[in-house]
């Protein structure tokens, strides 16, 4: 399987935006909305293009402090948008959340570019970059589904060890059900990718398996150091609204 993966043309292109407008037109049709969904498909399309020039630049520039830029960038970013709270503001949570990402992400993204992949140049920007942006998007939804949880449970007067349990467990059950699903159900993107660029399905899922291994790492460990630093919050959290609660009564 040596066939060149096919370039598609921007009038090709063109006939995939046919079931969007479709849908779009439900939406308008049903009074939902449509305006939100026309921005979104529109800041998808900016976004892709812009990515794509961006990529460009960055694989040919060949520079490690240009990927290490983008990498804090995606850190930084990554961590303020996993925080969803209620009560607690998101400036007391985001160092923790940052070092859960980073730390969690981090080690992860070394033991697959280093130890899996033995990448030379360490730093090359086609394998690290896309692949920092799977492990730390998936850090990043499972923090997010596991500050989210907790919270709720706290709120429900559960003790933080119970509610740290149950708020762990929610945050794996997105990726779990992905190692489920992968291979019967659906052929991931990366894998999709490669068979469609000629890669040898053999080979495809090998990668795949690498992906699903340091997602389900990244994801465990990063909601793990999270639910661990964050403790302290909800411990004082706890103690507030119970001393509240006994001053009503």
């Amino acid at each position: 399987m040596s066939n060149p993966i096919q370039t598609i043309p921007f009038a090709n292109l063109a006939l995939a935006f046919i079931p969007v407008i479709a849908v779009v037109a439900i939406i308008w049709k049903w009074e939902l909305g449509y305006k939100r969904s026309l921005y979104a498909v529109f800041r998808m399309l900016i976004q892709l293009l812009l990515i794509g020039y961006f990529l460009s630049f960055i694989f040919e520039s060949d520079s490690s402090l240009i990927v290490i830029a983008v990498l804090v960038v995606m850190l930084f970013t990554s961590s303020w948008i996993a925080l969803h709270t209620k009560h607690i503001p998101r400036r007391i949570l985001y160092l923790k959340s940052f070092w859960s990402i980073s730390l969690g992400g981090g080690i992860i993204l070394l033991l697959i570019t280093q130890g899996v992949l033995n990448l030379e140049p360490w730093y090359l920007p086609s394998y690290v970059i896309p692949l920092a942006g799977m492990i730390f998007a998936n850090a990043m939804n499972s923090v997010s589904l596991a500050v989210e949880r907790l919270e709720a449970e706290i709120e429900r007067n559960v003790p933080y060890g119970q509610a740290r349990i149950i708020a762990f467990r929610a945050s794996l059950i997105p990726v779990i059900n992905s190692l489920f699903a992968v291979g019967i159900v659906s052929l991931p993107g990366m894998m999709t990718g490669q068979i469609l660029s000629g890669v040898s399905p053999f080979i495809a899922a090998r990668y795949q398996i690498m992906v699903m291994c340091m997602i389900f790492g990244s994801a465990g460990i990063s909601s793990a150091f999270f639910l661990t630093l964050v403790r302290p919050d909800f411990m004082m959290k706890e103690k507030l609204e119970s001393a509240d609660t006994k001053t009503v009564k």
